[in-house]
């Protein structure tokens, strides 16, 4: 479920109310674009065009959406997104249907080479709890070492949850389990985290 007072406005808002959302996640949605759009994409797409191709395929879909939302509306976009970006994948790559590597490497984050640095320059940017974490460790080159050594599905709730800065309840509605649950699998990837930096830091010197 979703916001009562969010779905009601989307209801009565229509399209200006969805563009009013769009807008506000306007950043966490760039975010996603840069981290997932393949390389060789990169100056070929505009994300401000990604962002408009999803307004409009959300107020395509959001009839459909506010009658049965069954996911919170940021969880919803994001969706959407990530379908924009299987196609554009797709158009621009010529990416065989059958082919389901575009759809893997878009949500199994560790398939594309680049998506490593990036994560672990805006954990080194932006702080990691627990806080004295990131007291031992100055250098991104550090972190992404140990982001290496991490299994895909660990780096993967590391980025839903820092990188896209998604809720826990966001995260448990993206993986398909209880709040509970995706919580223990977000503590279980920050110990991981937390062992391979002690590695990284004893191997660098």
């Amino acid at each position: 479920m979703t916001d009562d007072s969010e779905l009601d406005r989307l209801r009565t808002g229509g399209e200006i109310a969805l563009a009013e959302r769009i807008e506000v996640d306007r950043e966490r949605l760039r975010r996603i674009i840069a981290f997932r759009m393949d390389h060789r994409l990169v100056g070929r797409l505009d994300p401000g065009d990604v962002l408009q191709e999803l307004f409009l395929e959300a107020r395509h879909r959001l009839e459909r959406y506010v009658e049965d939302p069954g996911v919170p509306v940021f969880v919803w976009l994001r969706g959407l997104l990530l379908e924009i970006l299987i196609r554009l994948h797709r158009k621009h790559l010529q990416t065989r249907k059958r082919d389901a590597g575009v759809e893997v490497s878009l949500d199994a984050i560790g398939s594309n080479a680049s998506s490593i640095p990036q994560l672990a320059r805006h954990l080194a940017d932006g702080g990691l709890t627990p806080g004295h974490l990131m007291q031992r460790v100055e250098r991104s080159s550090l972190i992404e070492s140990a982001l290496q050594q991490l299994e895909e599905h660990d780096r993967a709730l590391l980025t839903l949850r820092h990188f896209e800065q998604l809720s826990n309840d966001e995260v448990a509605r993206i993986l398909g389990v209880k709040k509970a649950a995706a919580s223990r699998r977000y503590t279980r990837a920050l110990v991981r985290l937390r062992e391979a930096l002690g590695d990284s830091i004893s191997g660098d010197g």
